[in-house]
């Protein structure tokens, strides 16, 4: 989906969010469930908006742009934060890969760029050594790639990746949660459109301005 198109839906959203929750039968609550407990958030500070994804995901390479487009203009009191779901071993290489980025300080160089390689491209990169050669691709030194890939600091990321979706009981992904309170998803929201206008319902819900 190009900018301009994305553009046009979120401004058609904009126009629907009345139909939405307004003047029907459905509220807000209906399009999250309440994390219980509550989780603490990473910056106590600002309103948290986390999303779990894997780059695996055909629904979260969905949701990316819609993603993209609303970080751009999110409130200067939230704060977004990408967690990488760990819900099977086929996931690790994946995780770890993002955590590699993070490391490295390549995290908007290799995002995009790895979520279109695999959905886009068709391409099998799912191990070591195929995230090995994409990431060289994007100019990273292989044995650096091959040191910080597999050592303690990215292996404590991944723990705590695990750990997040463990505590906000994720089943599947892409999952939002906001401010470690409510967690929604494009299914839950009914489509991509929608959960953007979930998320910045329950930021409105969270700032008191609602």
């Amino acid at each position: 989906m190009t900018k301009k198109s994305i553009v046009a839906v979120l401004f058609i959203m904009a126009i629907g969010i009345a139909t939405v929750f307004a003047g029907g039968s459905r509220s807000l609550s209906d399009y999250y469930l309440p994390v219980q407990p509550p989780q603490p958030t990473e910056n106590g500070d600002r309103i948290e908006v986390l999303e779990l994804f894997w780059y695996g995901c055909p629904h979260c390479y969905s949701l990316e742009p819609y993603l993209e487009h609303w970080a751009k203009k999110k409130p200067d009191n939230v704060e977004f934060r990408r967690v990488p779901a760990v819900l099977g071993k086929n996931w690790i290489p994946h995780a770890r890969a993002f955590y590699t980025a993070k490391e490295l300080g390549i995290v908007d160089e290799i995002h995009g760029p790895l979520f279109d390689a695999i959905h886009k491209q068709k391409r099998n990169i799912n191990s070591e050594d195929s995230l090995r050669n994409f990431f060289a691709e994007h100019g990273v030194d292989e044995d650096e790639f091959t040191r910080i890939y597999n050592s303690d600091k990215v292996q404590d990321q991944l723990k705590e990746a695990f750990l997040i979706g463990k505590n906000y009981k994720i089943t599947g992904v892409p999952s939002v949660v906001v401010n470690g309170k409510y967690l929604t998803g494009s299914a839950l929201a009914g489509s991509n459109q929608n959960l953007i206008t979930v998320i910045n319902r329950l930021i409105e819900k969270e700032s008191g301005t609602q």
